[in-house]
């Protein structure tokens, strides 16, 4: 008997489906931490842009090719698109594309590749000074419930200083603002921002510090990355909040401080209560029911806690991210067979307008012949229906006229 050993599936084991093999290639994915977070650096070739708003490009060098998909919220905080050639640094996440089984970037931020030299530089020092202890969490200090005077370090030119001033007024306006003049941009901001904290840390009547910042590029933003500055804010007696730049930017000074805000708003927001939730929480809360709440509120934190690490094992954003380019090809495809279809129901139009036209009796009317009313409005099929002296309405192709009926014959 002849028998052959086969070399490419085994009898103990079922082969994958396509949609099993990639979904475990994603789950794969999903699992190294090492490709959830990670920058590429290339030049951007065939960028398009969906109806939706989403991105999708091809970052490429001289031996590899990777897709890439940039959602729209994430193209909302672009100043402008890069251009097809330009080289980018992007930072995103690796996962598969389900429909077509292709590996793809998701990129989350893009910036042209010059700044990957600053974002060197940057990553170096921070390495530096969290070894020496500085972003330790442990010397952090807890912010005053009730300040009585903030001291705000910033432009007083600045937007930054508006918002934090219309915050406060709005939320907590018992707290008096001390303003610590200095640049926030360019070589000589450094030096103005470590002797304004210095100047603030020699008065007794302030109770916390706001470091703030509009919006920026890297190099606008750069002045908060200084050694010195982020020494500074360390070492400052008082605590510090730093609302430097917006969300997605983070600065050595925000690592240093004793909270980071995402905004100079948020600083204002952060460093001190709402007048109307104070009011509320007196007329709520009293002292003898404050052991239970705290106890009820660790229990709810606790289960808080174990229902996120639930709900992020379930999370469905990856299949909404499959879902969402999905929808962009589907709605493609939707909008050429809607053109195909009324392309075919115009000239169905045209074909039935010309034979309308055939048949209309304005067409019958410019052959020669007239339709005739009596004054009543009825049509005039025979003798029978006018007698001598009717008056009578005649229509013929271009318009009507009245006539009088002299003899019927």
């Amino acid at each position: 008997m002849f028998e052959q050993l086969s070399l490419f599936a085994s009898p103990l084991r079922l082969p994958y489906t396509v949609s099993q093999l990639v979904a475990r290639i994603q789950e794969t994915l999903a699992m190294n931490p090492d490709l959830d977070d990670v920058w590429v650096e290339g030049e951007v070739s065939n960028l398009t842009r969906a109806a939706s708003g989403h991105c999708y490009f091809t970052l490429k060098d001289s031996a590899a090719e990777l897709r890439c998909v940039m959602w729209r919220d994430t193209v909302s905080l672009l100043a402008s698109l890069p251009a097809n050639g330009d080289l980018v640094l992007v930072r995103g996440r690796v996962g598969v594309y389900e429909q077509r089984g292709s590996l793809q970037l998701y990129v989350v931020h893009l910036e042209p590749a010059g700044i990957g030299r600053l974002y060197q530089a940057f990553e170096q020092l921070k390495a530096r000074l969290e070894a020496e202890g500085l972003f330790d969490p442990a010397r952090k200090r807890p912010l005053p419930r009730f300040p009585r005077r903030i001291g705000v370090v910033t432009s007083p030119d600045a937007a930054a200083l508006r918002d934090v001033l219309n915050v406060l007024g709005r939320r907590y306006p018992l707290a008096e603002v001390l303003l610590a003049p200095t640049l926030v941009q360019g070589k000589e901001a450094p030096p103005q921002i470590v002797a304004a904290l210095e100047a603030l840390n020699m008065r007794d009547d302030v109770d916390v510090i706001l470091l703030v910042r509009g919006g920026g590029s890297l190099e606008e933003l750069w002045a908060f990355n200084d050694e010195q500055v982020a020494r500074a804010v360390a070492s400052s007696r008082l605590p510090v909040v730093c609302g430097v730049g917006h969300e997605t930017d983070f600065t050595l000074a925000d690592f240093a401080a004793d909270v980071r805000a995402p905004t100079p708003s948020a600083a204002a927001e952060i460093a001190t209560p709402e007048r109307s939730e104070l009011r509320a929480q007196v007329q709520a809360l009293a002292e003898r029911a404050r052991g239970a709440v705290e106890a009820a509120l660790a229990q709810r934190r606790d289960a808080l806690a174990e229902e996120e690490r639930v709900l992020r094992r379930l999370s469905p954003a990856a299949r909404l991210e499959q879902a969402r380019q999905r929808v962009d090809e589907l709605t493609q495809r939707a909008m050429a067979a809607l053109w195909r279809e009324l392309s075919w129901q115009r000239e169905r139009l045209l074909g039935l307008a010309g034979r309308l036209e055939g048949i209309s009796p304005l067409a019958t009317l410019a052959r020669g012949y007239a339709i005739v009313r009596r004054a009543d409005g009825q049509v005039v099929r025979s003798t029978g229906q006018v007698h001598g002296g009717d008056a009578l309405n005649v229509r013929v192709s271009d318009g009507e006229f009245g006539v009088v009926v002299e003899a019927k014959r």
